[in-house]
């Protein structure tokens, strides 16, 4: 059976195992052999990445054929206007084409959000907000594209969900494994 690792991954950390720059990578927090990351999260983004033994399961994973929804919940600087929300929520013109339709909405403050170490700057004259997305596709720095283009540059980035798992109460930097019935149930629904 697969072995399946969620992990909340922290920020500035690169989604590799390795780096010859010496910059934090997943090794400084998973000794784990033989698992791989399903897709990849951006140094400067935090939450959820997916970890398995499994080739087939982490191509579908990651492969956007698939559209397996990933939700992100990203602080933006301005509070969007239902305008922003319903661009968001038509697909986006960006330079490598017109991103997918997406679920978009106007969140709190997410209340188990943990400290960011940098912290985000600060602007007393800019308001910022949260935002919910869920998107069927991972181009390079999507969402970040996404909000930028509809006037709300994104300040922090977290992925909170990838299809059916979600981060839970991990905190950044902590992992855990799927037990045997979690792993069966997942990977015989139809994701």
């Amino acid at each position: 059976m697969a072995r399946i690792y969620l992990f909340n991954k922290p920020y500035g950390v690169l989604t590799q195992f390795t780096d010859a720059e010496g910059r934090a990578v997943l090794a400084d927090y998973i000794d784990v052999p033989g698992i791989y990351p399903a897709g990849r999260l951006d140094k400067d983004s935090e939450g959820l990445l997916l970890l398995t033994d499994d080739g087939r399961l982490q191509q579908r994973i990651s492969d956007p054929r698939f559209k397996l929804a990933k939700t992100y919940r990203a602080q933006v600087e301005g509070i969007p206007g239902e305008e922003a929300l319903e661009m968001l929520r038509r697909g986006v013109d960006l330079k490598d084409g017109r991103t997918r339709p997406a679920k978009a909405a106007l969140i709190d403050e997410p209340a188990d959000l943990w400290p960011r170490d940098p912290p985000i700057r600060y602007r007393a004259s800019i308001p910022d907000s949260w935002v919910e997305l869920t998107i069927t596709e991972g181009r390079n720095r999507q969402v970040r594209r996404m909000t930028a283009a509809v006037g709300l540059p994104t300040l922090r980035l977290i992925r909170y969900a990838i299809g059916p798992w979600t981060l839970g109460t991990l905190l950044p930097g902590e992992m855990r494994q799927l037990d045997n019935a979690e792993v069966e149930k997942l990977t015989t629904s139809s994701m």
